[in-house]
């Protein structure tokens, strides 16, 4: 049974609040007496031979759109990215355990010194994520040439797993990426892997084996302390903290500007924390802190206008974390247990839901015959709005959801579907994923099949003067 536990109710006291970082080390200090004690036993016990470690099977690659421009440093044009966050403290069966970041009472960190410590406190938890992209081109002659870039990004320590370390990004860090990278506070770098994604929720989730870490990184880095993203009031300051235009971790101060705005993406809208701390390109996946230290949202767009300056968004970290647990807790599928829907669809995005009358998410164009699809009664026509629980308002967005199902799951599907009214009706069918290796392979540059694994690639701005980027 694997180590972490991703019932978010362990995360808390028995006050109903999110454990402090003392409160992880007192546990930790518990467990590992008691581990300490059952390993010897064992050891004893069985000649020498420790028990076997279970755990959760490498990462894999979920290639979805992003939901907003992508702006910073991938092949000389600007590549912006975000994160997001939610803390479990590392208690794992190997390697050094993780401590929790250091918070403070909040009175002083309005001053310089102030604002100098809590970045200090939090950095061992900060990451820079570098994604490696390979290009192929056509040359004069008609043959193959390949290249590489790059793309800068930030991401968040939220646990560790057994033998991995988890950390938190934006999906539009890592999507389409043929490689990563992070790097920690010491200056050390490890490969990393995806472990979930949501495009709708621009989250992803990577993970390090701490056998490709050095033992004094694991000594140097900490897991993020959470905030509560709930209890912000305009006025309060923030700090934030990201791989700033590639060049390393730096740290920006500001406000809190306001809270629960409504910030209209391409293809959805967000509810987002606004606030003045500059959000740079390279931010995507830093940390948005408040005075103590503590994590309450994930840098993820700017507004961009000639006429507008001092307006970054985050995502507030109490809309990320259950998210996030979903993402830890949906272990990718082995290839040939990979799981298809038997769809060809296109995203409805508010514009065109405004411009025909009709719901937002994702249209389908057409039913694959014979398809689990077909075989639920999904029609030509239908809008699906919800997927397995969670809304879908992109096809991207439906392809991630998938990416963690196996074939063989049974899924409830929400669709919009027309009466004769011309109005739209909710109508609920459940669905049983066929496999993707029966997949009848289909193309097409503006849809899907709605394969696990699959993408299409969606650039977003926004109304108005000016644009929202990713950062």
């Amino acid at each position: 049974m694997n180590e972490y536990d991703n019932n978010i109710n362990d995360n808390v006291n028995d006050d109903g609040q999110w454990k402090t970082a003392e409160e992880w080390r007192q546990e930790e200090e518990t467990h590992q007496k008691k581990k300490g004690f059952f390993f010897r036993r064992n050891k004893k016990d069985n000649s020498g031979e420790r028990p076997e470690r279970t755990g959760k099977g490498r990462g894999y690659w979920v290639k979805v759109g992003a939901t907003a421009i992508v702006f910073g440093l991938v092949a000389g044009v600007a590549f912006e990215g975000v994160q997001y966050g939610f803390s479990r403290a590392g208690i794992g069966s190997s390697g050094t355990q993780l401590a929790t970041t250091k918070t403070s009472s909040g009175s002083s960190s309005s001053s310089s010194s102030g604002i100098s410590q809590v970045a200090e406190n939090a950095m061992p938890a900060i990451v820079s994520i570098t994604s490696i992209y390979e290009n192929t081109s056509q040359g004069w002659f008609g043959q193959q040439q390949s290249s590489q870039s790059e793309g800068a990004g930030s991401g968040v320590i939220i646990g560790k797993e057994d033998n991995k370390l988890l950390i938190v990004t934006n999906n539009h860090v890592v999507e389409d990426a043929d490689s990563l990278s992070v790097g920690f506070v010491d200056g050390e770098t490890a490969d990393a892997s995806v472990r979930g994604t949501d495009s709708d929720a621009d989250l992803a989730v990577v993970e390090v084996n701490l056998s490709d870490m050095k033992d004094s990184t694991q000594k140097e880095i900490a897991i993020i302390t959470m905030g509560d993203s709930d209890e912000l009031k305009a006025g309060e300051q923030a700090i934030a903290i990201g791989n700033a235009l590639g060049y390393g971790q730096s740290v920006t101060g500001g406000y809190i500007s306001a809270v629960n705005r409504e910030v209209q993406m391409t293809d959805n809208t967000m509810t987002l924390i606004q606030t003045d701390a500059a959000i740079n390109p390279g931010n995507s996946g830093g940390a948005l802190l408040n005075s103590k230290g503590e994590l309450i949202g994930i840098n993820t767009v700017k507004y961009s206008s000639t006429d507008v300056e001092g307006m970054g968004y985050a995502i507030p970290i109490n809309t990320a974390k259950p998210i996030i647990e979903q993402l830890i807790a949906n272990e990718a599928p082995s290839e040939d247990e990979q799981s298809y829907l038997g769809i060809s669809g296109q995203t409805v995005d508010s514009s065109m839901a405004s411009q025909f009358d009709m719901p937002t998410g994702v249209y389908v164009q057409q039913v694959v015959s014979g398809s689990p699809a077909e075989t639920a009664g999904i029609s030509a026509g239908d809008i699906i709005t919800k997927f397995n629980g969670s809304t879908v308002s992109t096809m991207d967005g439906l392809q991630s959801r998938m990416s963690n199902l196996k074939a063989g799951t049974k899924v409830e599907v929400v669709v919009q579907r027309q009466n004769q009214q011309g109005t739209y009706e909710s109508k609920t069918v459940t669905v049983t994923l066929g496999k993707k290796s029966d997949a009848p392979s289909t193309s097409s540059s503006d849809s899907s099949s709605g394969n696990s694994g699959s993408s299409s690639s969606q650039n977003g701005s926004g109304s108005g003067y000016g644009s929202y980027y990713s950062r």
